[in-house]
This record gives structure tokens, sequence and C-alpha cells, in this order.
């Protein structure tokens, strides 16, 4: 599926995105969880929707890398997240671990496939000398197997994309800095420089259309298991 729109929104549309796309499919499975955690800053969008007790972790304080308090629950939601934890089969193993028996975890983040004009743009700008600019993205294949290798009894992977459209490089940096999908690279990679910066934007708008406008691909990557 591919959604089409334009920026101008306020900041957090893509985490709202993620959010109604959890909500669409619990509503869909008829998940009537009576305990839910939900990880993510979207929290506040998503737990109108869920019926029970429903339990907002603290993203600023959060560490997916370790256990999760105040379990069980029946459903478990993390909201663009699991694209930045360094131990991920790790985060996994102690999300099925907070889940009560037959409870369900949908989790969702941007995934492969995204932002290819960006990554376009920065290699110009880097030349014969690319440096790490964006952390690594799972694929829905890998993140089905990794479902499966620690411990969630069923497993669904998928993905769909959302295109949308910039009138500018700057717009799309400053669009995804104001909804915290910055770089989570461990090691800072060096700073554009201004004529690095000039030819990304120049690589950038090679692809625009007769508008003006360049179609950014972001790839809604949604992760389901049972424990």
């Amino acid at each position: 599926m591919i959604a089409q729109r334009e920026t101008g929104t306020a900041a957090g549309w893509l985490l709202r995105e993620m959010a109604a796309d959890i909500a669409e499919r619990a509503a869909f499975m008829q998940l009537r969880p009576a305990r839910s955690l939900i990880l993510g800053d979207a929290s506040e969008a998503l737990g109108g929707a869920l019926p029970g007790e429903v339990i907002a972790a603290n993203p600023a304080t959060l560490d997916e890398e370790q256990p999760l308090p105040a379990g069980p629950f029946d459903l478990i939601a993390s909201i663009g997240l699991i694209d930045t934890v360094n131990d991920l089969p790790g985060a996994l193993v102690h999300i099925r671990n907070a889940l009560a028996p037959e409870g369900v975890a949908i989790l969702t983040c941007l995934g492969a496939g995204s932002l290819p004009r960006l990554r376009a743009a920065l290699l110009a700008a880097d030349g014969d000398r690319p440096a790490a600019r964006i952390h690594p993205q799972l694929d829905s294949k890998a993140a089905a197997g990794l479902l499966q290798r620690t411990g969630f009894s069923r497993q669904v992977s998928d993905s769909h994309g959302i295109d949308v459209s910039y009138t500018s490089l700057d717009r799309l940096v400053t669009d995804l800095r104001d909804q915290g999908q910055q770089g989570a690279l461990a090691s800072s990679p060096p700073p554009l420089t201004r004529e690095q910066w000039d030819k990304a934007r120049s690589a950038f708008l090679a692809d625009a259309d007769e508008r003006g406008r360049v179609s950014e691909r972001f790839e809604l990557l949604t992760l389901t298991g049972w424990r």
C-alpha cells in the first residue's frame, strides 16, 4: 500500500501514523487486552483506542534492553523504537517475557527501504569516502526470523510505504529532527561541510517533479508476535 501526503502538518505525523496502524491491527484482530503497555512517544494517540488498563512507558527513561517492569501484559505496543536498539534480540526477549500467556506484541518502526532520496543525497555529498550517516534498518524477512529466534510462538512481519513530498532537503531533515528520527549511531559521522551540503541539496532536487517537489519514501515495518 502506498499513501501519498504532503508535509505541513504538525511534527509527530510519522509516530501518529504508526500508532494508528497498531490500533487498526488490534481492532482487526479483535484484541481486548485487560492490560496494555505502550512504548513510544505516541502513547496518547494509541492509548485511547485500547480497552482496559493502559500503561505508557516514559520514552526518556525507557531502556528496552532491560526487563520491562509491571508485567505481565496482554498487549505490548512499541512505536518507532525497535530500529534503534543495539541488542534487538535481547529487547525482543524482554518484551516476550513481559507478555501474559497468549499475549501479543505489535512493534512498528521505520524499516529497510526508507528514505532513499536522503540516502542518495548524502552519498553524493560524501563522494568517494561515504560515511555512515543513517543507522541500519530492519527488513521484513530478517524481522520475522528475529521473532522466531527469540521465542515467539507465532510471528508476522510486514510493511507498507508512505510517500511524502518535500520542497527541499532542509525541510526533510527538519521534519525528521522534529520527530526524533535523527541518526542513532553510537559514533557520530563527521559533519558535512557547507560545500557538501550544497551537493546534497542539488542531488536531492535532481529528482524533483514539475512542481519542484521530491517524493520521499517512509517504509513502516510492523512485527507481530504471540507468546
